[in-house]
């Protein structure tokens, strides 16, 4: 499973950077907003410490209004994916989008038939929100596994990005329900390297060294 950072937090992306781990980068305009800078700037710096697919949010609107938007984010940068909601309107523009060899990741996808309308649309990615199923007592890992086998009956290329990921259990559960990539804010992947066992481990060894 490969592992994005969903952030527009320069600092932790530097960071993150030098792990050597991370292959990607989603953004939406609340992440963006709140570093309090221009989108094209924030989005060419992102670009220029991650060399993976970065995800650039259009507003919702009509589907002509996000393509002509879609069209003026790609020229920022060759790994640009255009991340667009799953709306009507917005599958029209991934149709259109798709036909034109321009990547787009359909965001806010909570369904079997949604994935299904995004897929034969075209779409690169698709990302289901565990976080916000689960505030529904639904369970994000159920549907991940359906996307999977969905996937696997009809041969699908899209991927599949678990997003709305709030703890490691969701990364946990992410990798083992199949999804291709989860996009993990800073904090859960720093989490996701520490475990108390290793921790105390780590300390009867120094410990025996000393002696």
């Amino acid at each position: 499973m490969k592992l994005f950072i969903d952030t527009a937090n320069i600092e932790e992306i530097k960071e993150a950077a030098t792990w050597g781990v991370i292959k990607g980068v989603t953004t939406n305009p609340s992440l963006i907003a709140k570093e309090g800078r221009n989108l094209k700037d924030v989005i060419q710096e992102i670009a220029s410490l991650i060399d993976g697919p970065l995800s650039a949010e259009v507003q919702e609107a009509d589907a002509n209004s996000m393509i002509n938007e879609a069209l003026e984010l790609v020229k920022i940068h060759k790994n640009i994916v255009i991340k667009i909601p799953m709306t009507l309107e917005g599958i029209k523009a991934v149709s259109v989008l798709s036909k034109k060899g321009i990547k787009t990741n359909v965001t806010l996808v909570f369904s079997i038939p949604q994935a299904i309308m995004a897929c034969e649309a075209g779409a690169s990615y698709i990302s289901p929100f565990m976080g916000r199923l689960d505030d529904m007592n639904s369970s994000g890992e159920e549907l991940i596994q359906k996307m999977v086998l969905m996937k696997e009956n009809y041969h699908y290329d899209t991927e599949i990005i678990a997003a709305s990921i709030r703890s490691t259990l969701h990364l946990e559960q992410a990798a083992l329900a199949g999804a291709d990539i989860a996009t993990v804010p800073f904090k859960v992947l720093k989490a996701s390297l520490i475990h108390p066992l290793t921790t105390n481990g780590l300390k009867i060894f120094a410990d025996a060294s000393k002696k």
